[in-house]
């Protein structure tokens, strides 16, 4: 890389740092971040923690809070964090930022290179934030007030930022594959994040994972040289009877092998986003035919099952009800004949086994996220806004949204009826109400399908694991 291609690298990532880092999703990425943070130092007689070594934690030194919050934030930022980067190329290509720059001498890779450092960025600010909650919060829980700034940054460099680097690498190749631009791509990244987090804390995670096991390997060890035996170790929220015994942690044992593991997962974050290089060409329009090697231009996408058709405004009678008939078919339009197909299976499967209901629900997360804000993605709003009633239509929306949940989760819900299963009928009832008017809600608001997308697959699995 030469000096001027490093230059054009360089210029590009603060401009989009800059454009992204002052948007509301970084700022709600952010303050989860601290507010997590604040769960992993909890109070002295708390009785959660998300660090447990059989009964004990470490002191509220530097190098340990450092290390409970650096895990902590290694996780929320892996799937939290995607959402807050993703989108710019899309972005890109859909302002004609993206045409002019295909008409420059900047190089393919040169693109993906910025858009991969932008991410870096705005995922590294975040994490320097949380080095200075870490010092604080080491302040107000009291138990040490000696800040050493070495073993507070050193669990941010070596266990978040290696993950950091390889999510914001992902995020350029997502950005990059048409399947993956779009809703699909959430709820892909969410449960493989997801996934990832779990398999990440143990022994066997390649490179050294989210760096838990270096975590709990020294914690072991510290404790085995007090005459305690752990054979328990866990990563998460957890609730507890009574608060954890105390000791003094030395702080991470740092190897050979550890450091070259985050060395080596640094630079392969680097490696994975120069990938896209091989079929990413830079919004160029040209017929394929004129290009070298091109494939088929990268177009925006709502998610996979949902195809592309114009977008129409129909208006059916003049009463309500042909209102409601409108709002539906706008809802569920751009669904493909397999994903009702799929859609059908699932809510017979539920007819037959009531307990698949989640699974049912799980389905239709991105034609619940057209709620509210459909019309604003698509431009609507200046049309719609000619229609007298704005109320009428918005009451017309919701409940086109509750017909379709009651539609996908009939077969469970007249189980339990004629069971006489009140109390799951209840529960199901609501949730048909609730899931319509949250997607509703957050969409008017935020005029974008995303937040409820992650919010509602947070709140699924929440559920579906009893947590909540």
């Amino acid at each position: 890389m030469n000096a001027r291609s490093l230059r054009t690298v360089t210029a590009l990532a603060g401009a989009d740092f800059r454009e992204r880092s002052r948007r509301p999703a970084y700022l709600v990425v952010l303050l989860g971040a601290v507010a997590l943070a604040w769960l992993a130092v909890p109070a002295r007689d708390a009785h959660w923690v998300i660090v447990n070594a059989g009964a004990y934690r470490g002191l509220y030194t530097s190098a340990y809070v450092g290390a409970v919050t650096a895990l902590a934030a290694s996780m929320w930022l892996m799937i939290g964090g995607f959402f807050a980067i993703r989108g710019s190329v899309t972005r890109d290509e859909s302002t004609g930022v993206g045409q002019v720059l295909a008409a420059t001498p900047m190089a393919g890779w040169a693109y993906l290179l910025g858009k991969f450092l932008s991410n870096v960025l705005v995922l590294g600010s975040m994490t320097g934030v949380l080095v200075v909650t870490s010092a604080v919060l080491q302040l107000i829980r009291g138990e040490s007030r000696a800040v050493d700034p070495i073993g507070l940054l050193a669990p941010f460099l070596l266990l978040t930022l290696p993950v950091l680097a390889v999510t914001a690498a992902l995020a350029v190749v997502f950005e990059t594959i048409r399947l993956l631009r779009g809703g699909f791509g959430t709820v892909v990244w969410f449960f493989t994040a997801s996934l990832g987090a779990l398999a990440g804390q143990g022994g066997a995670a390649p490179l050294g994972g989210l760096g838990g096991q270096a975590l709990a390997d020294s914690m072991r060890a510290d404790l085995t040289a007090l005459g305690v035996r752990v054979t328990e170790f866990s990563v998460g929220f957890m609730y507890l009877d009574e608060p954890l015994r105390t000791f003094t942690w030395s702080g991470l044992h740092l190897t050979s092998g550890f450091l070259a593991d985050r060395a080596v997962l640094t630079a392969l974050s680097v490696g994975v986003a120069a990938l896209p290089t091989l079929w990413f060409h830079r919004f160029d329009t040209r017929p394929p035919s004129r290009r070298r090697g091109a494939a088929r231009p990268i177009e925006p996408t709502a998610g996979a099952g949902f195809g592309h058709r114009p977008v129409t405004v129909v208006v059916h009678g003049a009463g309500f009800a042909g209102l409601v008939g409108g709002e539906a078919r706008v809802l569920v339009r751009h669904a493909s004949l397999w994903w009702w197909l799929i859609a059908v299976g699932l809510a017979l499967s539920g007819l037959a086994a009531p307990a698949l209901l989640p699974i049912v629900w799980l389905w239709p997360v991105l034609v619940w996220s057209r709620l509210g804000a459909f019309r604003h993605e698509s431009s609507m709003t200046g049309l719609l806004g000619a229609y007298p009633g704005p109320g009428r239509r918005a009451a017309a929306e919701w409940l086109a949204g509750v017909l379709f949940t009651a539609l996908l989760g009939f077969g469970p819900m007249v189980r339990w009826l004629i069971a006489g299963s009140l109390p799951s009928l209840a529960i199901g009832a609501g949730c048909v109400l609730a899931i319509p008017s949250l997607a509703w809600s957050l969409g008017s608001v935020t005029r974008s399908q995303r937040p409820f997308q992650v919010l509602y697959l947070a709140l699924w699995y929440a559920a579906v694991n009893m947590l909540i």
